[in-house]
């Protein structure tokens, strides 16, 4: 018999399409004293890799500079037998190439407000608000994963 762990892991597709769908992520990096620093961002792709775009004088960015470690977290479900989620661990890489934190802007901006964040009414806001930022890409080395949706209904 197989364990209750392998009953509600997801497999990769499901992974794939559970991040697919725009959601909010935790994000985890270590602060200067070693203590967790969570934050919640919205997220989109850059090349398929899940990635945020944050201030550039940020608290993750600092934290990011010193130890690139990183964990973020989607999740939904508010009862036992709806849970949902994945966890991705691994590293945060920072992207300071204009054109690559613009497209993630453009990817989170889409995900969330749709397809006019693409428009070439809102691209002017877009690269402004590129300029004061830097990207970054989570490279994961590490998917834990949850559905208890798959017990049907059992514990």
């Amino acid at each position: 018999m197989s364990s209750r762990r392998s009953q509600i892991a997801m497999t990769a597709e499901e992974v794939d399409a559970f991040l697919a769908v725009p959601r909010t992520m935790n994000v985890a990096t270590l602060g200067p004293t070693g203590h967790p620093h969570l934050v919640a961002m919205w997220y989109g792709f850059l090349d398929g890799r899940p990635a945020f775009w944050t201030f550039a004088k940020s608290q993750k960015i600092l934290n990011l500079r010193r130890d690139p470690r990183i964990t973020a977290l989607c999740e939904e479900g508010t009862t036992y037998d709806a849970l949902k989620g994945v966890e991705l661990v691994g590293t945060g890489r920072i992207v300071d190439d204009f054109d690559q934190i613009l497209e993630i802007g453009l990817s989170v901006g889409e995900r969330h407000t749709g397809p006019a964040a693409r428009s070439d009414a809102a691209r002017a806001f877009v690269e402004a608000q590129a300029r004061k930022r830097l990207g970054v890409v989570i490279d994961v080395e590490r998917v834990v994963s949850w559905d208890h949706t798959k017990l049907g209904g059992g514990y």
